[in-house]
């Protein structure tokens, strides 16, 4: 059986890499690319791939949220992730989306032809260092808001450029900055949304 994929990366020289040495196995079809998030869903409703590569950081819309809206649309599309960077947070943030797959970029081209034929046939397929990491971390400790305000103070902003940002009141950024400081052991908001951004939790 030939294994339709779809590879969908911003960086045309490793997008171009990636498509070469798949297409060298015999079992393995490139269908379609793309270079921007925002091009997954209508690329892939096209080709309809059986698997996906998908890169986290694009533009046009991150690698995540295209996985959580192909697993809407193409169920039957098996996700894998591709990262440089060996985050936790993207991990789980990624299997909420619809990924079955999760490697970093620097894996053995023999590993990632073997992943694509793992989630063809039904399995899981995750970065063993990644998974045991994740497990160690814990969970986001992070509510919703708790990120919306560490993102928006992640540039040194003022707490009242930040409560404008996001429509909120002074006092309650403070709050939800305290929080989240606390939460990540930090002792300020500047050390607390680097820690959460190197876990993948923003």
């Amino acid at each position: 059986m030939i294994i339709r994929v779809l590879i969908a990366e911003d960086q045309a020289m490793v997008r171009g890499a990636l498509s070469a040495l798949l297409a060298m196995e015999g079992d393995i079809e490139i269908v379609a690319e793309a270079s921007r998030g925002d091009e997954v869903v209508p690329v892939a409703l096209t080709a309809r791939p059986d698997v996906a590569l998908l890169d986290i950081e694009m533009p046009g819309a991150d690698g995540i949220s295209a996985a959580a809206e192909l697993t809407r649309q193409l169920p039957g599309t098996k996700i894998i992730m591709l990262t440089t960077f060996g985050r936790t947070g993207y991990l789980r943030r990624a299997m909420t989306a619809g990924a079955v797959g999760f490697l970093l970029k620097d894996a053995p081209a023999s590993e990632l032809a073997e992943a694509v034929r793992q989630v063809a046939a039904g399995e899981r397929v995750i970065d063993p260092d990644l998974a045991i990491t994740a497990v160690r971390d814990g969970e986001n400790p992070l509510t919703e808001r708790e990120r919306d305000v560490l993102r928006a103070a992640s540039d040194g902003a003022s707490i009242s450029a930040v409560a404008d940002r996001l429509h909120l009141s002074p006092g309650t950024v403070r709050n939800y900055l305290s929080n989240a400081i606390r939460k990540l052991g930090t002792s300020n908001r500047v050390e607390a949304a680097r820690r959460a951004e190197v876990k993948g939790w923003l």
